[in-house]
């Protein structure tokens, strides 16, 4: 079942780029049709964003330079002790560069979150904490075996040898928080442990690093040079410092700045509800359609728990708005919030914002309370008739979230909703490569904004690559990984 709707004309797409100093330029093809994309030009965005390729290319950069940084204090050897030292000074460089990354992406620097993307960062995080423990265990491998191979001694005597050193025990209790919190952000161990419980085991890692700079710097990779050494603290206190101000510092002054409380909390579908929330001076949040916030809400049971939650309208006249579905004991208890509640939020986060559009067609494609971000760029994404289109999936019409809304706004804008309803194991696929094409004429040539359940989502994105849309054309973004 599809419904569209379609009225009014939008204000002109070139003008609002103009207003924000983005031209609409036209590219002609080889075969002679021609193509409109958007392209930025001279841009001067509320707030720095830092690209994904240029982030990854200097991380790769720094593991360079780490490299670089050992190989030029390694002296070559024969013998096998020296092998194993050797060794275990390039892993332990790498495991400690590691560590500072890690908690890098997790810093939540704006230009960092707004331009990687929450989803990313989450990703990367995950994907190198595996690389960490890896380089992490095979240091104190390579380390025990040189120090047995150089004393002559057992893998054990050895082992109690190097406990007694101040420096080495530190390091012993850093890798033992290490694998503490490697294990339990396994997904089978995340999965029994409850979001309080595992995040506080997560905030062990912080003192683990502390323990691990303390071994690093009695090494002597480090203390034969002063310049190694001095890098090596001020790149450490940086991001000591970036960690306080943005996961301490910002969200009290944020708390103490708006003095955000819930106004109203209305149904929406079963099982949803939105939340509005009101405060002063939200202008300054600098808050975009399609962003989110962690919210933390004063309540006895909600207080310990901060929750993501993206917008579900663009902020106006000091009020936002989030729109959540009861998934669990914590969103269940939100449709029982009151007028008056205190609210801590931070952010803004993410990077499903209109900043990613290179594209003069537009694709919004949802499932279920997937329409949340989506709703609130359906209603702000500049453009003319047939610019914009939006998909809502939903197993039938009672899973609609916000849906006079949706229609009020297609009919203000001119713009195409369809709604595709039906079960998922239906026979008939609206998200196949063939049912897309048929929805949204020269669907190869849009952007794609998605967001929906992880299945859902996977799904839809291996339909549109095989419908013609370029991967890198598909913006979407999950914090569920958070």
């Amino acid at each position: 079942m599809t419904t569209e709707v379609q009225e009014p004309r939008h204000p002109a797409l070139a003008a609002y780029l103009a207003q924000r100093g983005v031209q609409e330029r036209t590219r002609v093809r080889p075969g002679g049709g021609r193509a409109q994309s958007l392209r930025p030009a001279e841009r001067l965005p509320t707030t720095p964003r830092l690209a994904p390729d240029r982030l990854r290319n200097a991380i790769v950069g720094g593991a360079g330079a780490v490299a670089l940084l050992w190989g030029v204090q390694v002296q070559p050897s024969a013998r096998l002790d020296s092998f194993f030292a050797a060794g275990a000074h390039l892993t332990g460089l790498l495991a400690g560069y590691g560590v500072l990354v890690m908690l890098f992406l997790m810093a939540r620097v704006p230009a960092v979150e707004h331009g990687v993307g929450a989803d990313r960062l989450a990703r990367w995080h995950a994907v190198g904490g595996r690389y960490v423990l890896g380089l992490i265990g095979a240091h104190a491998v390579l380390a025990l075996c040189g120090y047995a191979v150089h004393t002559r001694t057992d893998l054990v005597t050895a082992a109690g040898c190097l406990l007694s050193y101040p420096a080495l025990a530190a390091a012993t209790a850093g890798t033992a928080l290490f694998v503490a919190v490697g294990v339990t952000s396994a997904r089978a161990a995340r999965r029994r442990l409850r979001h309080e419980t595992w995040r506080a085991l997560h905030l062990l890692s912080h003192l683990a690093a502390a323990l691990g700079f303390v071994h690093q710097l009695a090494g002597p990779d480090l203390t034969g040079s002063v310049l190694a050494l001095w890098a090596w603290s001020m790149a450490h206190a940086t991001v000591a410092v970036l960690l306080v101000w943005y996961r301490i510092v910002v969200p009290v002054r944020q708390a103490l700045r708006h003095s955000l409380r819930v106004t109203e909390v209305r149904d929406e579908a079963p099982g949803v509800v939105s939340v509005t929330i009101r405060g002063t001076g939200l202008e300054l949040l600098c808050a975009e359609p399609g962003q989110f916030f962690r919210w933390r809400f004063l309540t006895r049971r909600l207080w310990r728990t901060a929750l993501s939650f993206s917008l579900s309208a663009p902020v106006r006249d000091d009020t936002l708005r989030i729109t959540v579905k009861a998934l669990g004991d914590h969103t269940r208890r939100i449709r029982r919030l009151r007028p008056g509640t205190r609210v801590l939020a931070t952010g803004p986060f993410g990077a499903l914002t209109a900043h990613r559009r290179t594209r003069r067609k537009v694709l919004l494609l949802a499932g279920g309370v997937g329409i949340t971000p989506l709703r609130a760029l359906f209603e702000t994404l500049p453009g003319g008739p047939g610019d914009v289109t939006l998909l809502y999936r939903a197993s039938d019409a009672d899973g609609l979230v916000l849906r006079e809304e949706l229609e009020r706004i297609a009919h203000a804008r001119q713009a195409a909703l369809h709604y595709l309803l039906g079960p998922s194991d239906a026979s008939f696929d609206p998200l196949a490569p063939q049912a897309l094409r048929n929805l949204v004429p020269g669907l190869a040539g849009h952007d794609v904004y998605l967001c929906g359940p992880p299945a859902m989502s996977r799904a839809a994105t291996d339909s549109l690559v095989r419908a013609g849309v370029p991967a890198r054309r598909i913006h979407s973004e999950d914090f569920s990984h958070e």
